[in-house]
Order: structure tokens, then C-alpha cells, then sequence
């Protein structure tokens, strides 16, 4: 595939992240499009799919060969997919991250910021601080 080709195939997949596009997705993943190709700003499928909840798109991207621990970088859309999915109370997106083996205390801006926990705290989202401290989050000021 070149250049070109993957560059199309990677805008389509952004297109169909945020509609929940299932099929679509699963469509592109199967034509060879990168899980893991961040768009022209940095953000990457993964991230777009955890920040927008869909949680059954998120699973196909981990299953395709997504890290679940890579930082997005886009404007607006910085951070690890992770903390997205916790900041907004995405259940079942932190499930499927963590599923496939995302880090429950990694600090997003490359160590620097928040982690999920604190995000699902400040929300509040108890429901998934609930799910990252089972997962072995561990909370702010415990040593």
C-alpha cells in the first residue's frame, strides 16, 4: 500500500469513529489501515474512539494493534486514551483499554499530568474510579 493509500484510508477511519461507524471500521482495519497512525495533528484513532465513548470501536483498534498507552498529541486531543475514556466517564471504553492492557497509573503529558483516577475522580465518575482502582489505580497520597 503506499503512501497515499494509507494516508485515505487513515481519514476514512477518523471519519467513522465518532458516528460509531462499527462496520466501517472494521472495514479499514481489514483493508490494512494503521491502528496506530496518529492524523496530520496527533490524535489517534484510539484516542478519538476513548474521548467519544465508543468502546466497541476502541476494541477493535486494541485487537488490530493499538497501543493503549499511547499519547495523543492533537490539538484539543492531548493526552493518553485512557485518561479520555476516565475524564468523561466512559465505562466501558476504560474496560476495554484496560482489557488490553492499558496502565491504570500512567500520568498523561508524558508523566507529567493527571492519570485516569484523577480524572474519574475530578468528573465525578464514580462508576469507573470505581473500575481503574480494581484494576490497580492507585490513589493520590497513598504510597
Amino acid at each position: 500500500m503506499n503512501q497515499r493509500q494509507r494516508k485515505k484510508l487513515s481519514r476514512r477511519l477518523f471519519q467513522a469513529i465518532p458516528g460509531g461507524d462499527t462496520p466501517a471500521v472494521k472495514a479499514l482495519l481489514r483493508a490494512g489501515v494503521d491502528p496506530d497512525r496518529a492524523d496530520s495533528e496527533g490524535t489517534t484513532p484510539l484516542y478519538e474512539a476513548s474521548v467519544s465513548g465508543k468502546a466497541e470501536i476502541a476494541r477493535l483498534l486494541l485487537v488490530a494493534g493499538a497501543s493503549p498507552n499511547t499519547e495523543s498529541s492533537g490539538l484539543g486531543a492531548e493526552g493518553t486514551p485512557l485518561c479520555a475514556a476516565a475524564c468523561w466517564g466512559h465505562t466501558e471504553a476504560v474496560r476495554a483499554l484496560l482489557a488490553h492492557g492499558a496502565d491504570p497509573n500512567l500520568h498523561e503529558d508524558h508523566g507529567t499530568g493527571w492519570t485516569p483516577l484523577k480524572w474519574a475522580n475530578h468528573g465525578p465518575h464514580p462508576e469507573t474510579a470505581d473500575l481503574l482502582v480494581a484494576a490497580g489505580a492507585i490513589p493520590e497520597g497513598t504510597p
